[in-house]
C-alpha cells in the first residue's frame, strides 16, 4: 500500500473504500462521510490491477489525481493505492500498514456485498473467514441488504444523508459524452480536474 495522502492520528477503527473511481462521484464521498460515524478515518483505495476488469478511459495516475482532488479539505480521509484489488488483499495490505490494533470496516453498496456474499471462493468457509478480518459497512443501493443470519456484527447498515441512487461514475461519463449537465455528480473540488480528463 502506498500513500498519496494519509490523515493524521492512529485509528480504531478504519474504514476502506475501493474502487475504479472513474470517476469519483458523490456518492463515494457521502459513503466515505457517512461512514465517519463509525470510523475515525476512511482511506479511499485505487487497486494498481482491478480483480474483475481493465483500466479503460481513464489512465490510473489520472483516476488518482482525480481522487486526490476530491478528498482535499477532508483531514479524516486518506488516499492510497494497493496492488491487490480483491477485499481481502486490500485487508492485508491495510494490516501492514496499520498494524493488527484497528478494526477494519469496507465500504459498499448492496450489490457489492451481495456478490461479495454470494462469490464461491471453493470453501464453504471462506465468507465467515472474511468477516473475522473486517466487517461490511452497506449502503442501500437499489434496495437495502439485509445481512444473511449469524453476520449481523460484521456487516451494518451504512445510512447515506440524501439519496444517490441515479449517481454513479458510468452515468457521468455517459452525460459529459452527450453534452448533458454532469457536475452535480462529482465532488465540487474534483470538476476541474474530471472536466480536464473526460470532457471532449
Amino acid at each position: 500500500m502506498e500513500f498519496f495522502r494519509r490523515a493524521r492520528g492512529e485509528p480504531r477503527r478504519l474504514g476502506i473504500l475501493p474502487g475504479t473511481f472513474n470517476p469519483v462521484t458523490v456518492a463515494h464521498l457521502a459513503m466515505a462521510r457517512a461512514a465517519l460515524a463509525e470510523v475515525d478515518e476512511v482511506v479511499l483505495v485505487l487497486p494498481r490491477v482491478l480483480p474483475h476488469k481493465e483500466y479503460s478511459g481513464a489512465t490510473f495516475s489520472e483516476r488518482l489525481e482525480i481522487l486526490r482532488a476530491a478528498a482535499a479539505g477532508w483531514p479524516q480521509f486518506s488516499v492510497a493505492v494497493t496492488n491487490g484489488g480483491l477485499f481481502v488483499e486490500i485487508a492485508n495490505e491495510c494490516r501492514e500498514q496499520y498494524g493488527p490494533a484497528p478494526r477494519l470496516w469496507f465500504l459498499c453498496g448492496r450489490d457489492a456485498a451481495e456478490r461479495i456474499a454470494g462469490w464461491n471462493y471453493g470453501s464453504p468457509d471462506a465468507f465467515a473467514g472474511m468477516l473475522r478480518q473486517f466487517g461490511l459497512l452497506v449502503a442501500a443501493r437499489a434496495g437495502e441488504y439485509t445481512a444473511p443470519e449469524g453476520y449481523e456484527d460484521a456487516i451494518r447498515r451504512l445510512d447515506l444523508a440524501g439519496n444517490y441512487e441515479h449517481v454513479s461514475g458510468t452515468e457521468t461519463r455517459a452525460r459529459i459524452r452527450r453534452g448533458e449537465a454532469w457536475e452535480h455528480l462529482v465532488p465540487e473540488a474534483a470538476r476541474n480536474s474530471v472536466r480536464a480528463v473526460y470532457a471532449p
